[in-house]
């Protein structure tokens, strides 16, 4: 009986000993977020690369209980996520699932914090920690735009706000500001530099951005602010046919991040909003036909060749976290938000992840100069490369010339890249001299993607 009793505590002890290893290694998870020496990218504390894979959780505070945000983070960080895009105040008038509200009277000056119950802010607290505890980054929207843009929000209030958000959560590494939300920066422009500017001034060494309407960047308006580390696009729901914008731009979300990768000085870039899947083309009308896989894999692949530091993919179900309870979804989403989560757009988001950090990564530059024979929209092809390797994506396959003298590599390892499944097929090695003509597997058309890769040999 002593014998089984000891071994008993043994077992409990070596138990015990192994949670808190867990638990150690969990705190260690999350390190604070820098921009990289060269301003390009985002990196580690300690250095090492962080390329920002994010989803889109705008409603998660009001829409999501606490089992449930365990459910989604997991299902996140499982399919390779490491940033989650979150509304803190939605709406004035916002409650979480739990009923309680997050302001006093819809004032934004006035957070109403309920220590010790399961309270708005409490409930904020418990998923931001929840959310550090599985190593995920949580990019908060201080205030929807609308709030401010309808005239809401005071510039005290705006203050105040500010510096309760730096108070509760400044300390946390894994914390990232996104001032606005969905908003033009001229509109209120003065409040939006409240709010940048005090949280970035007492944070504990955070990152501050800036989420803007569609089809704009944060450059437009708030690229020379000393709080705005880097630049957000939000390149938008439409198609080309539908851009009514001055750039007109369409779906080339690529020319969002090509035109702040030239504008000094130098500030990381990222489309944070491109196209979700599961949601109609154009936002509005939900008889258009609903964007698919197919459509974030391009816009991912297209803005990070061109420059990203990362990519933010969305989907219309979990943007809003259409639940089953009776309300009729925004946009038309056709899945309830736990169903969405096995999108196979989100499966695939993950393959680019795991290309650009396989890689020489810091050195990483456009190289549209050693494309041949470009074309124009979904026949566009854009280049990557590094010191020891290029990367060309290609979003309907096809032929692919490039001048492998532009690489400055004697001799060439060339392979392909399936983006939908991630696995890698070699071709051949080849002299690094001339105009060399690829032709990638499968017929040509839309969604057929590959990317060549061509290593230095």
């Amino acid at each position: 009986m002593i014998k089984k009793t000891l071994l008993f505590i043994a077992i409990v002890f070596l138990f015990t000993s192994c949670c808190e290893v867990v638990k150690e290694n969990e705190e260690t998870l999350i390190q604070k977020l820098e921009v990289s020496d060269n301003g390009r990218f985002l990196q580690l504390e300690d250095g090492s690369p962080f390329f920002w894979l994010g989803d889109t959780g705008w409603l998660l505070f009001t829409r999501l209980n606490r089992e449930e945000a365990e459910t989604y983070f997991d299902d996140r960080v499982a399919k390779g996520f490491n940033v989650i895009q979150v509304s803190a105040v939605h709406m004035i008038d916002a409650e979480n699932i739990y009923g309680d509200s997050a302001l006093i009277n819809k004032s934004l000056g006035a957070p109403l914090v309920k220590d010790g119950h399961y309270g708005y802010w409490e409930h904020v607290d418990y998923l931001v920690d929840l959310a550090e505890e599985k190593g995920l980054y949580m990019a908060l929207v201080a205030v929807w735009g609308n709030n401010v843009r309808g005239g809401y929000v005071s510039y005290s209030e705006a203050e105040t706000y500010a510096n309760f958000l730096v108070k509760r959560y400044g300390h946390k590494k894994n914390v990232i500001w996104m001032n606005g939300g969905d908003t033009f920066g001229n509109d209120s422009t003065a409040t939006w530099n409240i709010i940048g500017k005090t949280l970035k001034e007492k944070s504990e060494n955070q990152l501050v951005t800036y989420h803007p309407r569609g089809r704009h960047s944060s450059s437009d308006w708030f690229h020379n602010e000393s709080w705005l580390d880097f630049n957000q696009v939000q390149s938008g729901h439409r198609r080309y046919d539908q851009d009514d914008t001055e750039r007109g731009y369409g779906q080339d979300n690529w020319r969002y991040i090509e035109d702040d990768y030239k504008i000094n000085p130098v500030k990381p870039t990222i489309d944070a909003e491109p196209s979700y899947e599961g949601i109609p083309q154009g936002l509005h009308d939900v008889n258009e036909v609903f964007w698919d896989h197919n459509d974030v894999r391009r816009y991912a692949y297209w803005s990070v060749f061109a420059g990203a530091f990362g990519y933010t993919y969305g989907h219309s179900a979990i943007m809003q976290f259409h639940l089953h309870d009776g309300r009729e979804p925004a946009y038309g989403a056709k899945e309830y938000w736990d169903v969405a989560l096995n999108s196979t757009g989100s499966q695939q988001m993950k393959h680019l992840k795991n290309l650009m950090l396989s890689k020489s990564y810091f050195d990483r530059v456009p190289a549209q100069e050693i494309i041949v024979e470009n074309g124009k929209k979904y026949d566009y092809k854009v280049a990557t490369k590094g010191s020891d390797y290029a990367f060309v994506y290609s979003y309907k396959g096809g032929i692919i010339k490039v001048d492998l003298s532009k690489l400055g590599f004697n001799k060439v390892g060339a392979e392909w890249y399936n983006p939908r499944v991630g696995t890698y097929y070699d071709i051949d090695t080849f002299e690094a001299n001339g105009i060399k003509v690829f032709e990638a597997p499968g017929i040509e058309e839309d969604g057929n993607d590959w990317v060549l890769i061509l290593n230095k040999k």
